[in-house]
């Protein structure tokens, strides 16, 4: 016999081994033949210097432009949490050239939308720059039901396409951060002692022993050259930057600086350099060459040279206490080297040697420089607008509209027993709420909520949890926010009674079928209970089967007919068209006959309903249930029970037994009360009149005599 303990480890083995194949399968390397589309003339691939597995699509030694998975490099959650996978590719002027879907777990999309309108969407990308900004909805046309999964593919597409094509140089890179800005009104007048001591002017000290050192074991060591004294200088540069008014001001006089700024153009910087000693940092090979080989500057990698049209000789300093120098200059930085005064820089003096008749030797000698704080204003570092930042703003409208629509709302359930006491203001209130929920939130926003959301949130927190996922899309936000609130509050019937558009949709088509004396079909109470069951034992197998796989829930998730008759507005295939207006049907017979019964996510939201802090609807009258039923007869949805209780987790709050337990013309207790009132004030009006008069007031009034009390 096998040992137990081998027969789990063979069991982990063989499990471990098939995830490993289907996750190489799933990550499979990318194709030339895949990239046939965007760049039909490529004929190899090779990798590209990046942080990310992108590919240089080649035409024999021609650089076509660069193919990558947008997975790799952008992975922005979609609507359901996960990425969509696009294989994205890009030419050298940074315009897009291919969009192919690769995958996505997007609900919307997995039944219902065909997989078509997603591919061409992504399709219309095609031909765009990188840096172009288009919007769903302007320069594209958004998918009907699928917004926030379509905003999300454009984004990614973007996004994933303009960071490749900064990192490979194509564009300027939108996440570096803006240069420093020079702080023009910050100036301190100061003698050469201050601005060196504070870092202002930097000065690099050589001897020839140094330079000497540097060039040992070339062939220039001794090619030549005559020997100094080791400790003798060799060159004392000093350097600073001159745009900063405390140090250009200084060293340069008001009209010297003055004269600088206006010589600088916009994105321009200048730099002072001064030396003295045996060597010139200027030497005389520009004066035919036209550019300067002993200096340059180096910032972020790049070089800087100068050349003559650059330079700008200095006959002195006008600070006090500057030693006298051989040679004093300024250099312009030009903008096309993109210099930022607020990073660091080196200033590099190369030295030149023979090492043979017409051979020499180089030696660099690199000095540092920052500029001091109090000089610059540095900006914020960019950061990448989250996408749910986008989609909030852009329907701004929708999200107004929702938000006074929930005002309204907890306006009914917070005042509920003044307009229970009114129904004459309360049921035009309660149709129009519901034609609001149908034609806005449905039909309109598109916000119906659904068992996926709670699968998928269940999910999320079981995994990585992200709140980009569930703020993408702000209307189901807001309302799953609110509906989170009315539960601890009210219960589930807040949302499955005023907020369901598929709920109203329902309500409305009986309330149409009773007012055309359609035959309404009662189920018993027992067998009306019993089948409350069905939805729970519906939503623990949608549960269930997420465990295994959330796709495969979501397509189960199709029990919902949400989807066919509010997100696509009944533009499917027959069979779920069918389906969904055959309950609507039924709901003209039989009130709610989905939410009753089979509804998911009303059983999902009833759980937690079990916690809601408040019992507001009033049941505590002797005769309710017994003898009184009047409310249990009429409760269109069979909340109440034969012996008056109200069942919290099938209620939907339509506030009709509120009605009715305020109505003095139906309620037996206010009944009886609105009697002996009545009947107290007749026998008021029956006793007879005296007439009093006031001495004081010199008037006189009519009061009736206190009926006699029995002894």
């Amino acid at each position: 016999m096998h040992h137990p303990a081998r027969r789990l480890h063979a069991v982990c083995f063989w499990l471990l081994t098939l995830s490993l194949v289907l996750m190489a399968s799933a990550t499979h390397a990318m194709e030339l033949a895949d990239l046939g589309e965007g760049f039909p003339s490529a004929n190899r691939l090779e990798p590209a210097d990046s942080e990310w597995p992108v590919s240089r699509v080649m035409q024999d030694d021609t650089l076509l432009g660069y193919a990558f998975k947008s997975v790799d490099v952008a992975p922005i959650p979609a609507y359901s949490g996960k990425p969509i996978n696009l294989l994205l590719g890009i030419d050298t002027d940074g315009k897009i050239t291919q969009t192919d879907v690769l995958g996505h777990s997007e609900p919307i999309m997995l039944v219902g939308i065909p997989e078509e309108k997603l591919e061409n969407f992504a399709d219309k990308h095609v031909g765009a720059h990188v840096n172009d900004h288009l919007k769903v909805g302007s320069e594209l046309d958004a998918v009907s039901g699928a917004t926030v999964t379509v905003i999300v593919a454009g984004d990614t597409i973007m996004r994933a396409s303009r960071r490749v094509a900064a990192e490979q140089g194509l564009i300027a890179d939108p996440s570096a951060t803006p240069p420093a800005r020079v702080l023009e009104g910050i100036y301190t007048p100061a003698d050469w002692q201050t601005l060196t001591g504070d870092g202002t002017i930097r000065r690099l000290h050589l001897t020839h022993g140094e330079v000497d050192a540097a060039f040992a074991g070339t062939p220039a060591e001794d090619y030549m050259h005559t020997p100094q004294p080791a400790d003798k200088t060799f060159i004392e540069l000093f350097y600073t930057y001159l745009n900063a008014p405390t140090a250009g001001r200084n060293l340069l006089g008001d009209d010297g600086y003055d004269a600088l700024m206006e010589e600088l153009e916009p994105g321009e910087h200048a730099v002072a350099l001064a030396g003295r000693g045996d060597y010139s940092f200027k030497g005389s090979g520009y004066v035919r060459g036209g550019i300067f080989d002993r200096v340059e500057l180096a910032q972020h990698g790049s070089s800087i040279s100068f050349h003559d049209s650059d330079h700008i000789r200095l006959r002195d300093f006008a600070i006090d206490g500057a030693p006298a120098f051989d040679e004093r200059d300024v250099f312009i930085i030009r903008e096309d080297a993109a210099f930022d005064p607020g990073a660091p820089w080196q200033l590099s003096l190369l030295v030149r040697r023979a090492s043979g008749p017409l051979d020499t030797e180089f030696a660099r000698f690199d000095a540092d420089y920052a500029i001091p704080e109090a000089y610059i204003e540095r900006p914020e570092p960019p950061v990448e607008e989250a996408i749910w930042v986008q989609v909030w703003r852009d329907k701004a409208f929708q999200i107004g509209v929702l938000g006074a629509g929930l005002i309204v709302l907890t306006g009914i359930m917070l005042f509920q027993d003044v307009l229970a006491r009114h129904p004459r203001i309360l049921n035009p209130l309660r149709l129009g709420f519901k034609l609001y929920t149908l034609v806005f939130i449905g039909w309109y926003a598109l916000a119906q909520l659904s068992v996926v959301n709670i699968l998928t949130f269940t999910h999320a927190l079981m995994s990585d949890f992200s709140w980009g996922s569930f703020l993408i899309d702000p209307m189901m936000f807001i309302l799953w926010s609110f509906v989170a609130v009315s539960i601890l509050l009210w219960g589930r019937g807040v949302f499955c009674g005023w907020l369901c558009p598929f709920g109203a949709l329902q309500d409305l088509v009986n309330q149409a079928a009773r007012k055309l004396k359609v035959k309404q079909i009662e189920v018993p109470f027992g067998l009306h209970e019993r089948l409350w069951a069905l939805k729970y034992i519906i939503l623990l197998a949608l549960f269930a089967l997420s465990l295994h796989s959330l796709g495969t829930a979501e397509r189960y998730a199709e029990v919902e007919p949400f989807k066919t008759a509010i997100t696509l507005r009944f533009q499917r295939d027959w069979a779920f068209v069918a389906y969904a207006l055959g309950l609507v049907v039924i709901s003209a017979f039989n009130h709610k006959f989905y939410c009753r019964y089979v509804c998911p996510l009303g059983a999902g939201l009833a759980i937690p309903s079990r916690l809601r802090l408040f019992d507001w609807l009033k049941r505590h009258r002797g005769s309710c249930g017994t003898p009184c039923q009047i409310c249990e007869h009429e409760c269109e949805v069979g909340a109440i029970h034969p012996d008056g209780r109200i069942n919290a987790n099938e209620c939907h709050y339509c506030l009709d037994c509120q009605i009715t337990y305020h109505d003095e013309q139906r309620c037996p207790p206010m009944v009886k009360r609105r009697k002996r009132r009545e009947k107290a004030t007749r026998m008021a009006d029956d006793r007879p009149a005296v007439a009093i008069h006031d001495p004081k007031a010199g008037t006189s009034k009519l009061e009736r005599i206190p009926a006699l009390q029995k002894e």
